[in-house]
């Protein structure tokens, strides 16, 4: 099975994960620093939860946005979040 992000994609992962406990998530983060994206279950189950967090408060911040501007970039963070979320749950199906 082969896992790829490109870089925006990957960008984004990095970040989903600076926002969380390095504690728990620091050895997901240094492989997605790396780019090794050999991930085990755990990891790409860890991964799709991030993401589903990520999707559903952004969702909701869209929701509440007057700003018409804010809103249209949180819309694209949106698609981008949504897109790697589908290819981390297409290789949470593989496993």
């Amino acid at each position: 099975m082969q896992f790829y992000l490109e870089t925006e994609e990957l960008n984004l992962l990095a970040d989903v994960l600076l926002e969380q406990d390095l504690q728990k998530y620091g050895e997901l983060l240094n492989k997605v620093m790396s780019r090794d994206l050999r991930f085990d279950a755990d990891e790409f189950l860890q991964a799709a939860d991030l993401l589903a967090d990520k999707k559903s408060r952004l969702t909701d911040e869209i929701a509440r946005q007057t700003n018409v501007a804010l809103k249209g970039q949180l819309l694209q963070k949106l698609v981008l979040v949504e897109r790697v979320l589908d290819k981390v749950n297409e290789c949470c199906v593989m496993f």
